[in-house]
């Protein structure tokens, strides 16, 4: 039934660029439902970075004319075996163009799966993909509709209490700062808060190339207190869409909610650059941080990634036995410990 479900006579054929082209990122970009997670650039980032296998994957007709694009890293490691994941460490990058088109890139992909013998493959998308593969809504995200005007939201979309939490850190004279310049104050923050979350931090490096590799799309931004950095944001501005990806604040400072601060201000500054809709990012359903995100007011977004899995015991599962006891020890180790190696074993973690 797989079979029939995903060959047709017609279906594309699916080849693999040796290198990214610059036909990758025009088709992304004349696709509507692309993503910045599509973007050719990630491949040299995953590569250089995390030392993983990229796969620019192309669908086409006889004529060669394009009809779809799948991004595809495998993930190779001793610790968690071996995972093809469309695109590790992001929310999306799943079978992007036409349906057909998208039913051969899947096929492919599982292809690949079964030759390397991987764990599990996972394909990443925002959007329901009509391919008969289980689909598992492990994370969701929050999308909040956002006016012409940063004043409209704030006199219109929120409410009062949502007023005076974002008053607070205003009167402790928080302030706010954007740009690339920030990218040593936001790991700063980042890398403490993901040691108190008991998960290896991503590596600085990971952060530095993607601002140089998109620097039209990718924001950062810090919020200070007495000139000292408590919270700080990594998003992406694609269309009139931003996407906050990455986001911390020191807990020491949650009596004054810088938080709120951070996403307010973030919020006014991509309305003011055409945002229209604001994407809160992934988070675990019933989670602190999905209750955090409903607050502003947004509807519920599931996210459908599809799965092709293999046998698998669990134990290094994120949510697995294994997992949950390192994660617990890795809380009690010392920052710059876990600052030094955690960059280290981020590489291994392929549902991050």
């Amino acid at each position: 039934m797989f079979e029939s479900a995903l060959k047709t006579p017609s279906t594309p054929r699916v080849s693999r660029l040796a290198a990214p082209a610059a036909a990758w990122d025009d088709f992304v970009a004349a696709t509507e439902e692309s993503t910045f997670c599509h973007l050719s650039g990630w491949g040299r980032i995953m590569q250089e970075v995390f030392g993983h296998e990229f796969f620019y994957l192309v669908a086409h007709d006889e004529a060669g004319a394009w009809q779809g694009v799948l991004p595809l890293v495998r993930v190779r490691s001793r610790l968690t075996g071996q995972h093809l994941i469309s695109v590790p460490y992001l929310n999306d990058g799943g079978p992007l163009g036409r349906e057909a088109a998208r039913a051969a890139l899947a096929r492919h992909a599982i292809e690949l799966a079964e030759d390397y013998g991987v764990k599990l493959l996972e394909l990443r998308s925002r959007k329901p993909i009509p391919l008969p593969l289980p689909a598992v809504s492990r994370k969701i995200t929050v999308h909040l509709a956002l006016p012409t005007s940063a004043e409209e939201l704030w006199r219109e979309g929120f409410r009062a209490k949502l007023r005076s939490q974002i008053r607070r850190p205003l009167k402790a004279e928080i302030k706010t700062r954007f740009g690339a310049d920030q990218i040593d104050a936001f790991y700063l923050v980042f890398a403490r808060s993901m040691r108190d979350l008991g998960t290896p931090v991503l590596p600085r490096r990971f952060f530095e190339m993607i601002a140089e590799t998109f620097p039209q799309h990718v924001i950062f931004e810090v919020v200070y207190h007495q000139g000292k950095p408590v919270g700080g944001a990594c998003g992406f501005l694609w269309r009139d869409e931003f996407e906050i990806t990455w986001a911390a604040t020191l807990r020491e400072y949650n009596s004054l909610s810088p938080n709120m601060l951070l996403y307010w201000t973030l919020m006014a500054q991509v309305i003011e650059r055409g945002a229209r809709r604001f994407n809160f990012g992934r988070c675990t359903p019933g989670s602190n941080s999905h209750r955090f995100k409903l607050q502003w007011g947004g509807d519920e977004v599931p996210l459908p990634w599809l799965q092709w899995p293999c046998a698998d015991d669990g134990h290094a599962a994120p949510d697995g036995p294994w997992m949950q006891l390192a994660s617990q020890s890795w809380r009690r180790l010392p920052l710059p410990v876990a600052n030094r190696v955690g960059p280290l074993l981020a590489r291994h973690l392929p549902w991050y």
